[in-house]
């Protein structure tokens, strides 16, 4: 009746193999492809919206170079009457 036995306890190394391969770590590359592709779909969007606003761009400058705001007249400036002012300043 063993009932002392230890099964399978292996005591750990102090001191590691130099030359012992050591286990890769694997990167998650599916995130890293997820990201590429969803930067590309980006990307095409990004290129349609700046063409569809260039257009658009475009269109305005049309516009406004045919419509030319209506060109405002000052009223004529009547010429300073000093004698008059200097006559206000003396009343001050």
């Amino acid at each position: 009746m063993g009932k002392n036995k230890q099964k399978g306890k292996k005591t750990k190394t102090v001191f590691q193999v130099a030359n012992r391969p050591m286990k890769m770590k694997h990167k998650a590359k599916a995130v890293t492809t997820a990201l590429k592709h969803i930067n590309a779909g980006k990307r095409e969007k990004v290129e349609s919206l700046n063409q569809m606003f260039s257009e658009v761009q475009r269109d305005l400058k049309s516009v406004s170079k045919t419509t030319e705001p209506p060109k405002k007249t000052q009223p004529p400036k009547e010429p300073v009457n000093v004698d008059n002012a200097a006559q206000l300043f003396s009343q001050l």
